[in-house]
């Protein structure tokens, strides 16, 4: 199979969807790599180390997309990446759908197979290819609240731990999976006064076990949300439901009960966000105020660290790309749960139920398609 791997055009994005080892393994699997030219430089990697491990540097994406029987990415294609798109072919990513309608009609229309790393799970539940990457966004919630909570940037002056005599700042998190776990393992290592608020009681008495005692674990409720995020001076959203919409839990009148100069990071945003008031921004332009309330809401979080999170992303996701490589999009799906519940879209049809639920769309089961 020819595999491409095109340079990030979303703005603020400096991953890559593959390292040089991994176009190693493809090589050894038989297949050919194309990669951009410059496409790993915000990651520290050269062409020339693309070289060095097989790779073809090819000079413009508009070359990649045109020969690439499978394109390996990083973030959902972007409107001009998305006309170069062919029919039939497979794109690797992560997609989001459920958050960005325009994005979806616009991969119907391609006819290309759509198979995103965010849906993708295993026969145990889990999420392999988002885990990576909401650990990383998780850390960084607390990093980037606590910067946003300083006075210069317009926050309340306060340290999120605190020091003897003055009282540590409070961390409320909504949401006890792979974000709020690694949210609050920071929080509560830098000493603030951290609560998670989660539906899954269950979860709430394993977190019970493994975080320190300076995180209080709540069942999450309307009571409970309201009263904690009046108390908050970092508000982090870190709700997910796989491939579908974030439900909203907090309301634009709870925000307006928050301290002034409180800070907001809603890492959900991707999925439409579980903050009423967030909407996407960017690195460059990473915050707004509403009610007098610091609001964060990049939707790419972890390209901000951008080595630390290729390396991450594509640790998980090497296996599979040489799995699709090996077999085929059609014979990994029926041999492997996590490539088959990663299929969004096919054949111009809607393959996950929760993306065809979010915009009214007929969704077409998998197993009628291949």
């Amino acid at each position: 199979m020819l595999i491409g791997v095109p340079k990030e055009i979303k703005e603020d994005e400096y991953r890559v969807s593959l390292l040089p080892v991994g176009v190693e393994t493809l090589k050894k699997h038989g297949h050919k790599v194309l990669v951009e030219k410059g496409a790993g430089l915000g990651s520290g990697i050269t062409d020339a180390e693309y070289r060095a491990a097989g790779a073809t540097i090819i000079p413009t994406a508009k070359d990649v997309f045109r020969r690439a029987d499978m394109i390996i990415k990083v973030k959902e294609p972007q409107p001009k990446e998305i006309r170069m798109i062919r029919k039939d072919q497979v794109i690797f990513t992560y997609f989001h759908f459920a958050a960005n309608r325009s994005l979806t009609e616009g991969m119907m229309r391609s006819g290309a197979v759509c198979i995103a790393y965010e849906t993708m799970e295993e026969e145990d539940h889990t999420l392999p290819l988002l885990t990576p990457m909401s650990e990383v966004a998780g850390r960084m919630a607390v990093q980037e609240g606590a910067k946003y909570l300083e006075r210069p940037l317009g926050g309340r002056g306060i340290l999120l731990g605190g020091v003897p005599g003055v009282e540590p700042a409070n961390v409320v998190i909504l949401g006890g999976g792979v974000v709020g776990t690694n949210a609050a393992k920071i929080a509560a290592g830098m000493g603030a006064n951290v609560t998670i608020l989660d539906i899954d009681l269950e979860r709430l008495r394993y977190l019970d076990d493994v975080l320190p005692p300076n995180v209080t674990l709540l069942k999450s409720n309307q009571e409970h949300i309201r009263r904690m995020v009046a108390q908050a001076d970092l508000l982090i959203g870190a709700v997910l439901i796989k491939g579908a919409k974030a439900p909203r839990l907090v309301t634009k009148k709870m925000i307006k009960t928050m301290k002034k100069g409180a800070v907001v990071v809603d890492v959900a945003v991707d999925q439409g966000g579980c903050i009423e008031t967030i909407r996407p921004t960017t690195h460059s332009n990473p915050t707004y105020v509403v009610n007098g309330v610091i609001h964060y809401g990049v939707a790419n979080m972890p390209g901000a660290v951008s080595r630390t999170s290729t390396y991450a992303l594509t640790n998980a996701t090497l296996p599979y790309a040489v799995l699709i490589a090996d077999k085929g999009y059609v014979e990994a799906a029926k041999t492997s749960k996590a490539v088959w519940s990663g299929v969004n879209i096919l054949k111009g049809k809607v393959t996950d139920k929760a993306v065809a639920k979010a915009f009214r769309m007929k969704y077409t089961p998998l197993e009628e398609l291949i």
